[in-house]
């Protein structure tokens, strides 16, 4: 977050699976679509926040095996994990917070009593966290007697359920919608907060993201509905919370729009972007690069002289690509490469994006600018 010189223009909170990551996308266009209007147009000035129910562990196995972004700011273990950066720094004040009235020890000893409590693996066994599956039609019951019992030996705890399935025992003063307040009181005292928030949900641990004040907040058109139902007994006539029409991470690039947040037409779906580009930013420039190049390698564009010379008059010819390795070569050099590339990857599922994009201006019309690319290749299935 040190690019930020202020106030952040938009914060983007989104849970991640089946809000912004759509396990029924295997090609995750939407999630792509995202990338490229996230790093293009917001990344400078914005912050994403990924919110999830994941521990750690497996937040980082769905990192490798879906593309996504890195996050400014990481929720994790249903609001009781806050770290920063793509390091990961834990928030010691946040887990101060969440001891007063807690003791895991009492938690499991009064869990154990209940044999409809089936405990979920151990990784997703957290310190200021307790999660078992529980049958949907056994919910209501055991939720309440287990509540009064807790709380006849002194704690205060939050028990969620979620996705018909799923049942976490928190401190009271977790969940993401707490971890979220928490969070915006933070970069309010550093003087970051966001000019905008926009919260993103499909299932029931999310419902308390839309109670925080002042966010603009959408339920994919796939949510589920436990968190339909609260949305009908509560915020139906919140004008600042919607209900997409689109799936996953295409309701959130349609929220964008629908409350004029900022730009919300993704790059990749701009066709022959290189013949009709406008200098916007050097964010911009590289991620519509970067589409081009999966549009050559894959054959999905013509192959056309003009192309390449529009590509040499967007870039100075004095231009520089450098390597992580040290690599010093002329841009012209790599466009001149691009040619007898054309269609290489046409049988695969080869697809391009780019991450963590910064750019300085290093003198008067000349800019640094440094990011992450990353390539996915995969056979196409008939």
């Amino acid at each position: 977050m040190d690019r930020l010189n202020g106030s952040a223009n938009l914060m983007i909170v989104s849970d991640l699976d089946y809000t912004m990551v759509d396990h029924d996308d295997p090609e995750n266009l939407a999630l792509l679509r995202f990338n490229a209007l996230w790093e293009a147009y917001y990344r400078h000035n914005s912050l994403l926040v990924f919110s999830t129910g994941r521990s750690p562990t497996i937040y980082r196995e769905l990192r490798n095996q879906k593309p996504l972004l890195t996050p400014d700011i990481t929720i994790m273990s249903v609001g009781t994990e806050i770290t920063y950066g793509e390091s990961m720094v834990p928030d010691d004040e946040w887990k101060e917070y969440l001891d007063c009235k807690w003791n895991r020890d009492i938690v499991m000893e009064e869990t154990a009593k209940f044999p409809e409590l089936i405990s979920q693996s151990e990784t997703e066994q957290r310190p200021h966290k307790v999660s078992f599956y529980l049958e949907k039609e056994k919910a209501s019951k055991i939720m309440q007697a287990l509540s009064k019992c807790l709380e006849k030996r002194g704690l205060d705890v939050k028990i969620i359920y979620s996705n018909g399935i799923a049942l976490d025992i928190l401190p009271q003063g977790a969940g993401k919608g707490r971890a979220l307040a928490f969070l915006l009181e933070k970069l309010k005292a550093d003087g970051l907060r966001p000019l905008n928030t926009l919260v993103c949900g499909d299932s029931g641990n999310d419902a308390e993201l839309f109670g925080v004040p002042e966010v603009y907040g959408v339920m994919v058109s796939n949510a589920q509905e436990e968190l339909v139902e609260w949305y009908a007994e509560n915020s139906r006539d919140n004008a600042r919370i919607s209900h997409a029409t689109e799936r996953c991470a295409d309701g959130i690039i349609q929220a964008i729009g629908n409350f004029s947040l900022g730009p919300n037409v993704s790059p990749r779906d701009i066709r022959d972007s290189m013949l009709n580009t406008k200098n916007l930013s050097p964010s911009h420039e590289v991620v519509m690069f970067y589409l081009f190049y999966e549009r050559w390698m894959r054959g999905d564009i013509e192959n056309s002289e003009q192309y390449i010379q529009n590509l040499k008059s967007i870039f100075h010819s004095t231009g520089n690509f450098v390597h992580p390795s040290g690599v010093d070569r002329p841009m012209q050099q790599i466009i001149d490469t691009l040619p007898k590339l054309f269609g290489e990857k046409q049988s695969l599922d080869f697809r391009v994006w780019v991450d963590h994009v910064s750019y300085a201006e290093v003198s008067l019309g000349s800019w640094l600018v440094k990011f992450d690319k990353w390539e996915l290749s995969a056979s196409i299935q008939n």
